[in-house]
């Protein structure tokens, strides 16, 4: 274990992580959803019309089936018990129970919440956690968000809540809402309210808790029970133990009492007792005394009605704790619990954070903080969906036909990372591979679980599919499961210096069922190109990619085919690690080894007509479109399908090599016995070179793509690499079919297109994930290149750079995002001039889903910090990793020299004992100028084996 790592390990937080106890400290936390109404779990429409069957206006009457959600939600694991806070200015028409924003097809750009809040600390076993709510003294607008969006069409950014003017002259009240831990069991909950304004106001407040409705749906054991029991509650849950309830702080609290039960009366007309879920909303809103009871429910509030005098500031809190729990020492006082637990976020980082200058570790904690305030209860059972509950109509029909039928076996009841708990409130599979290697920096084990639990039985089709996401579970997310794993296992091992290979090994077997998935589904003539669907990259093509094409056929994608690659060295390179150990899986290595050059060979060829994936003229990979006729036309629009190809790369070094035994020799034949195959293979006969390149590109091809991908006029931009050329914004790509034109152009923001929703868009803007994989990839093509394979950067600079360079600067223009310039501004908050403005917002950030590929504003979903999350890596000293070619480090470093160290690592030799005849044989000279296979193109030395 490194020295950093021992110092991150040795703090109160490391010590709750590695011990023990570390399972209880993470029973309660920030589990509950931030939006359940309008998912597919809540949906039981005929159509599937999700966002209709249960809309906001519903929420607030109506229990969830599945779930639940709040402001600042905390809970168990389960959600037995849930904790949230409600306000009203004395003007909105309904209590601020839950955050707003519009439905799919109410937004210009799809859905969109509606509300400034911000996510800003947090620790990964949730002793502590911090958010920000801005509530705002006038009505909340409503009907002038909904009203203003309709009425833009898609060329027009969206309304937001800021451009109402809502926020104006101050008038609102800053909420903090902070949860601490005294004991794994017992929460204190504090919220502090400011009021900005320089007049007074006033604000009802009402910290809530309440249980998850389950027996509104099938005949069950009793319901819980919170009970006045005098100066606190009892919780009383046939599921968990029993708990007590206290305020604290501010004013004196008045309880309510209401059931988490539908108002059938208000939503459907039926008679019904009461009072029901919305009863807090009836009785603070309307005044309606009969809405609401004074000695129990199933769900409980404890209300203030404060007044503010000019920026006022107000502390109250409520406390949730086991019946037996702690006395009111003075260390369990509430302020003291807040007071400690702060104190310990603050050695946390403090110990993550060596080396980073003030502004960066604010971005990077708060990416942390968004990353731990996006888990979620994720409950799902899709077979009891399909068919409906005892107690409740039956489902249409259709539904036994319809969306997620062949996904019966999915029963999920985990906490899952989300990628956004308001726009994104399901888990998608390669988001979460990206959120997992996040979380391995702080928190190894939680991530490590995130990744098996989609390798469960639960989770995987039968078949070995993977789920994609909830509004359809079968579509293909791209395959980086097994790149993350791999990660994370490295990362685990820098961390606490033990390697767990009983993770890697499950994990291995799994994803061989997956891999053969892949194989046997989405290769459609076995040639090793692959047809994935949109894979993840929604409107990046003309066409729909998962949906039948209107000029019939399919398509040969280029990325399908090399995330496939890169699939295939990532089970090579776990494999063999796991052949340390246990000699059974030389064999597995090898067979891997084998896939990926047959996939190499797939994707650098071209058919007899000579079509392929490569492009000789553009010096560019393209999706082919194959017509029911027999014809192929390259789509020839450059966008990250093209470039995926640089992902799918891995130096293996000779130190590597020799802890298998029999590897060399199994390498050895099969080179000699597949001498075409060999070919791809860079350096693997030459001894005393110490490294074997694997990877779709030699230096020719990758520098084509590089040229392009660093161009400022096509894919580079100040703040990364653009997810399309910005060439095509003077010069848009079209095709014509049967008379019928089918276009794409450069759109550097929001979507003009509504192919999947509208509310992403891959025709221009940055996308984090993709970049994060290039920085990566040029990291470890530089491990084999070195400092003397240079590159021009950007193209037509006249400036040549090292791969590692070129990847330190784009980690840079990525991290720059987030980071202050010059003139103190953030160009992700660009769309905020509010926050700017404001001293006491300048350090706030948000981490949205993709950024305008010219400015660098934020775009799509404002609190993504799934993905996006990937920041806080590239602000890491890389010191704090286990490889070298993780793209860390490159803001805020102090280890160059540990870098140079790691960069410049395997230096022994490789294959040459076992291939010195083949050598011989086969001698090819490694001087002077060659020409690039027959295409009369002088080469450097390091392309002599491109295959192009």
């Amino acid at each position: 274990m490194s020295e950093k790592a021992s110092s991150l390990c040795d703090t109160a937080e490391g010590k709750r992580l590695f011990s023990p106890e570390c399972p209880k400290w993470r029973r309660f936390g920030p589990y509950v959803s931030d939006r359940q109404w309008g998912t597919v779990r809540e949906d039981y429409s005929e159509g599937g019309t999700a966002w209709d069957s249960f809309p906001h206006e519903h929420a607030r009457s109506r229990a969830y089936r599945w779930g639940e959600d709040g402001i600042g939600g905390f809970g168990d694991e389960q959600l037995n018990w849930c904790l949230s806070l409600a306000l009203w200015n004395g003007k909105d028409a309904i209590l601020k129970e839950r955050l707003f924003g519009l439905a799919n097809a109410e937004g210009n750009h799809g859905e969109d919440v509606k509300e400034l809040y911000f996510y800003v600390d947090g620790l990964p076993s949730h002793a502590y956690m911090r958010m920000l709510y801005r509530y705002p003294h006038a009505a909340f607008p409503y009907e002038d968000l909904v009203e203003e969006n309709a009425r833009r069409d898609a060329s027009q950014v969206e309304y937001e809540v800021l451009d109402t003017g809502v926020f104006d002259d101050d008038a609102f009240f800053d909420v903090v809402i902070e949860y601490a831990k005294h004991t794994p069991d017992d929460v204190v909950m504090q919220v502090s309210v400011r009021n900005r304004s320089a007049l007074s106001a006033e604000l009802w407040a009402l910290p809530q808790v309440w249980a998850r409705n389950y027996w509104s749906w099938q005949n069950t054991e009793r319901r819980p029970l919170l009970r006045n029991d005098g100066d606190r509650l009892l919780a009383r849950h046939p599921r968990v133990e029993d708990f007590e309830v206290t305020t604290w702080g501010d004013a004196q609290a008045e309880w309510l009492f209401c059931e988490n039960d539908t108002n059938v009366t208000r939503l459907f007309g039926n008679p019904g007792a009461g009072p029901f879920k919305d009863g807090f909303n009836d009785y603070i809103v309307d005044g309606k005394e009969g809405a609401v009871r004074r000695d129990s429910g199933s769900k409980a509030g404890a209300l203030r009605r404060l007044v503010f005098q000019p920026h006022e500031t107000r502390t109250f809190g409520m406390r949730f704790r086991p019946v037996n729990g702690a006395g009111d020492a003075e260390s369990a006082a509430p302020d003291a619990v807040i007071a400690r637990r702060r104190a310990e976020a603050d050695e946390f980082y403090a110990a993550l954070q060596p080396g980073l200058d003030e502004d960066a570790r604010n971005v990077q904690r708060q990416a942390f903080a968004g990353l731990l305030w996006s888990k979620q209860f994720y409950f799902f059972d899709v077979q009891r969906w399909l068919a409906g509950d005892p107690l409740q109509p039956p489902p249409p029909a259709s539904r036994k036909h319809g969306r997620n039928a062949d996904w019966g076996h999915l029963s999920n009841a985990d906490v899952i990372s989300m990628p956004d708990k308001w726009e994104y409130p399901w888990y998608a599979s390669w988001d979460l591979a990206f959120h997992a290697v996040t979380f391995a920096l702080i928190d190894p084990d939680f991530a490590k679980k995130q990744l098996a639990l989609l390798l469960q039985d639960r989770f995987m089709h039968p078949n070995g599919q993977m789920p994609a996401y909830e509004w359809a579970f079968g579509d293909a997310n791209p395959p980086v499961h097994a790149w993350a794993v791999w990660r994370v296992y490295e990362m685990d091992l820098a961390l606490t210096g033990t390697p767990d290979r009983v993770f890697l090994e499950r994990s291995f077997h799994k994803l061989l069922l997956n891999f053969g998935w892949w194989v046997n589904r989405k290769d459609a003539e076995g040639r090793n190109v692959f047809q994935g669907g949109f894979l993840g990259l929604d409107n990046i093509e003309l066409f729909d990619r998962s949906a039948p094409l209107p000029t019939g056929g399919r398509i040969d994608q280029s990325d399908g085919t090399a995330w496939m690659a890169g699939y295939a060295l990532n089970l090579m390179r776990i494999a063999l690690e796991l052949a340390v150990e246990n000699p059974i899986y030389v064999d597995i290595a090898v067979k891997f080894f084998e896939h990926f050059l047959y996939i190499a060979e797939a994707m650098a060829g071209a058919d007899d007509d000579g079509i392929g994936l490569w492009d000789e003229q553009d010096e560019f990979f393209y999706d082919v479109l194959r017509l029911p006729n027999g014809k192929k036309v390259p789509l020839r629009v450059r966008t990250a399908v093209g470039l995926i190809p640089l992902f799918a790369v891995h130096v293996l070094e000779d130190k590597v090599i020799r802890q298998v035994p029999r590897l060399v020799e199994r390498l050895a034949w099969f080179m000699r016995h597949r001498p075409a195959l060999a070919k791809l293979v860079s350096r693997w006969n030459e001894p005393n070179q110490g490294m074997t390149l694997l990877s779709l590109l030699r230096g020719h091809r990758m520098k084509a793509l590089l040229r392009r991908a660093l161009d400022e006029a096509e894919f580079l931009s100040d703040y990364g690499v653009r997810s399309l050329s910005r060439s095509h914004a003077h010069s848009p790509f079209v095709l014509e079919h049967d008379n019928q034109p089918f276009g794409i152009g450069y759109w550097p923001a929001e979507s003009e297109s509504r192919l999947f929703g509208g509310n992403s868009n891959w025709r221009g803007p940055i996308w984090m994930p993709i970049n994060y994989l290039l920085v990566e990839s040029l990291y470890e093509f530089h491990r084999y290149y070195g400092d003397d394979f240079r590159v021009e950067y950007p193209t037509n600079s006249g400036k040549l750079h090292s791969l590692a360079e070129i990847a330190d600067s784009l980690a840079g223009r990525l991290s720059s995002l987030f980071l202050k310039n010059r003139e103190g501004r953030r160009p992700v908050m660009a769309a905020y001039p509010l926050l700017e403005c404001d001293p006491e917002a300048s350090d706030l950030v948000l981490f949205h889903e993709y950024f305008h590929g010219d400015n660098g504003r934020g775009v799509g979903a404002s609190h993504q910090t799934g993905w996006t999350s990937l920041v806080a890596l590239l602000l890491q000293p890389r010191r704090m990793t286990a490889s070298a070619n993780l793209p860390v480090g490159a803001v805020g470093s102090d280890d160059d020299a540990a870098e140079q160290a790691l960069a410049a690592d395997g230096n022994a030799r490789f294959f040459h004992e076992a291939n010195a005849a083949w050598f011989e044989a086969n001698k090819g000279g490694h001087g002077g100028a060659q020409t690039d296979g027959g295409h009369g193109r002088d080469v450097d030395p390091f392309e002599s084996l491109d295959v192009s």
